[in-house]
């Protein structure tokens, strides 16, 4: 951090304290997920039928993502990056607050399912656009041999609001019975993130608009249909980066968010600590985060995207191969293992860390945003279900064969980029 200016870490921290709250509220529903179909769908439509009501809920967020992702980048690309900044924490902050104080199915019937799915669409349309203009935001507020650096930070403290998540879980199901939680313990999670979101957005008022973007307005280089421009002229740096994305929702949905469960529940541990398996695994990402930006600014961005995708692919196969195959091996090893395999997860910086070096800065918020939003909603929302289906068939280990294939596509498609020169030839006179 003592090679970033006062400004860049001003920019840096506002951002990325922003990015954690917003993310907690984004995530938080997965945590009390079981409470929130006891609350707002009918009981008569039976465990199965509400959980996967509940589910779909929650996978509508994923769906919504490309439209807020598209529409907050155009605006983003030609009136300013500040200004959807702040637009996607207030889409955020107002339905989560909303979730934390509504009535329930039983007071106001089938309008709480509907008020929840427009809840989780809200959400959805906010974090298209948070994670994308907050990677464009802090890289165009630093030098370019500091980038990758600032681009780790970034996502580790984005990954840090799955970390507050696993905390406020904790402390909830320490201090109430699964009875209060279910019946009314769940909604102080949810008042906390609107609160939290409040905070972010007042932080953010001080931010101030990306000097790279200052550059275009002030020679009116902006396009009229930013996605138009990305479609014609950036279809090759749209595909690597919804490949990336592609890598990336393999890290963060399945070894992170996903996973956690099922190796738990093979360990033996109880609920929460399983929770805590999950910290774990989160604390291993923001570290693994942190140093392939470290590294991608060192040692070139290339070396240290061989050496991360190694690493999840080795590190995926060894841990599913010892839990899942029934190995002896102590249970503090395998612990230390799948804090490796979060290491590995720090491969999902090379998405953005890609990104935002291919697509010229005309076009840089609508061609990341577009691209890992499209890929995030295909493979994010396809994840889970494909994750649930190899457990439920007694075929785990096709889960690690999943990931290791997609690792060695992302290894594959930075061998041809490095074999080609492609990040030499790209040029930006405004950047």
């Amino acid at each position: 951090m003592r090679t970033l200016t006062k400004d860049n870490k001003r920019a840096l921290w506002l951002s990325s304290l922003g990015g954690t709250l917003e993310f907690y509220d984004f995530i938080i529903f997965l945590f009390f997920i079981n409470a929130i179909t006891q609350q707002f769908f009918p009981k008569s439509l039976g465990e199965f039928w509400a959980n996967l009501n509940t589910y779909g809920a929650f996978a509508a967020a994923y769906f919504a993502r490309p439209l807020g992702g598209v529409i907050m980048a155009h605006f983003g690309d030609k009136n300013g990056r500040k200004n959807m900044f702040m637009l996607s924490i207030v889409l955020m902050v107002i339905p989560t607050f909303t979730l934390g104080v509504m009535p329930t199915f039983e007071s106001i019937g089938y309008a709480a399912p509907i008020i929840l799915f427009l809840i989780r669409i809200l959400q959805g349309i906010a974090i298209g656009g948070e994670l994308p203009g907050a990677w464009v935001f802090v890289s165009e507020h630093t030098r370019k041999d500091r980038r990758a650096l600032a681009t780790g930070i970034l996502t580790a403290s984005v990954a840090g609001g799955i970390l507050l998540g696993c905390i406020v879980a904790i402390i909830v199901r320490l201090i109430f019975s699964a009875e209060e939680i279910n019946e009314w313990a769940y909604r102080i999670p949810f008042i906390l993130g609107g609160i939290f979101g409040i905070i972010a957005a007042f932080l953010r008022r001080y931010l101030e608009e990306t000097p790279v973007f200052q550059e275009i307005r002030k020679s009116n280089a902006q396009h009229n249909f930013p996605v138009k421009e990305v479609l014609a002229r950036a279809k090759i740096p749209s595909i690597i980066t919804m490949i990336y994305t592609w890598v990336l929702t393999c890290a963060v949905v399945v070894i992170t968010l996903t996973m956690p469960k099922f190796v738990g529940a093979k360990l033996g541990f109880s609920e929460v600590q399983i929770v805590l398996l999950q910290m774990l695994v989160v604390a291993g990402m923001c570290s693994g985060c942190v140093i392939a930006g470290i590294l991608s600014d060192k040692i070139g961005v290339y070396k240290a995207c061989y050496i991360f995708h190694a690493l999840f692919i080795i590190g995926a196969l060894t841990l599913f191969g010892i839990v899942f195959e029934g190995l002896e091996v102590a249970t503090d090893a395998i612990l230390a293992l799948y804090f490796v395999c979060g290491l590995g997860v720090g491969s999902a910086i090379f998405a953005p860390v890609f990104a935002l070096r291919l697509f010229p800065s005309k076009i840089r918020f609508s061609g990341l945003s577009f691209s890992y939003n499209i890929a995030y909603a295909i493979f994010g929302g396809f994840a889970p279900t494909f994750v649930s289906a190899c457990m439920g068939s007694g075929n785990p280990f096709f889960i690690a064969v999943y990931v290791a294939i997609v690792g060695v596509l992302g290894l594959v498609t930075a061998l041809i980029m490095s074999a080609s020169g492609m990040l030499d030839k790209v040029v930006d006179e405004h950047d």
